[in-house]
C-alpha cells in the first residue's frame, strides 16, 4: 500500500508543479522596464546628423553636433546642436546654435521614442542684425518643427520588442539620472 500511496502522491503532485512552473513562466511575460542608457541616446543621434533643412524658402540651415541631455524634473529631453546657415540673401554663410527641449513620447508605429511640445530654448547666430536675427529664428521654429517630426531621438531594437518569445509594446518612457527609463508591456 504505501508504493500505491506515493504514486498517487506523484500523480498529484506532478499537475501541481506543472501549474507552477506555468505561473512562474507566465511572470516572466508581464510587464517589463527597459534602461536606455544616455550615451546610447547619444550615439543613435550622432548617426542621424548632420541634418540639412530649407526653411522659409531662402534660408538652408544644417545641424550638427548634437549633444543630448535628461531634463528629469519634468521628463522632458534637451538637444544642443549646432547651426550653420546659408542663403543667397546672406554674404557669407553664418554660425551658431540652438537649444530645444521636449517631452518624450513613445511612436509606436514607429517603434521609437520621439520629442513632442518641442520648443526652441536657445537660438544664436553671429554676425546679424536683429530683422535678420528675426527671420532666422523663424527659420529654426520651422526647422526645429520637422526635426521633431521626423528625426526619432531613439528606436527600439528588435531584442528589446521581443523577450522569451513574447512581442512586446514600450508604453511609458520616464528619464532617470542616467537616461530612460521604458516600461514594455505583452502585445495584445
Amino acid at each position: 500500500m504505501p508504493i500505491e500511496s506515493n504514486a498517487r502522491r506523484r500523480l498529484l503532485i506532478l499537475p501541481l508543479a506543472a501549474a507552477a512552473m506555468l505561473a512562474g513562466c507566465a511572470s516572466l511575460t508581464g510587464p517589463r522596464e527597459v534602461e536606455v542608457p544616455l550615451e546610447r541616446l547619444q550615439r543613435g543621434l550622432n548617426e542621424r546628423f548632420p541634418l540639412q533643412q530649407r526653411a522659409l524658402g531662402v534660408f538652408e540651415l544644417q545641424l550638427s553636433r548634437p549633444q543630448v541631455a535628461i531634463l528629469r524634473d519634468n521628463d522632458r529631453l534637451a538637444l544642443a546642436a549646432d547651426v550653420a546657415v546659408t542663403s543667397p540673401l546672406l554674404r557669407q554663410a553664418l554660425q551658431g546654435s540652438v537649444s530645444l527641449s521636449g517631452r518624450l513620447l513613445v511612436d509606436n508605429v514607429r517603434n521609437a521614442v520621439v520629442l513632442s511640445d518641442a520648443r526652441i530654448e536657445r537660438f544664436t547666430v553671429g554676425g546679424t542684425d536683429a530683422g535678420t536675427q528675426g527671420q532666422l529664428t523663424a527659420a529654426a521654429n520651422v526647422v526645429v518643427e520637422r526635426i521633431v517630426r521626423d528625426v526619432p531621438v531613439y528606436h527600439f531594437r528588435p531584442d528589446e520588442l521581443r523577450y522569451l518569445g513574447v512581442q512586446y509594446v514600450p508604453t511609458t518612457i520616464h528619464t532617470t539620472r542616467n537616461g530612460l527609463s521604458v516600461r514594455f508591456e505583452p502585445a495584445k
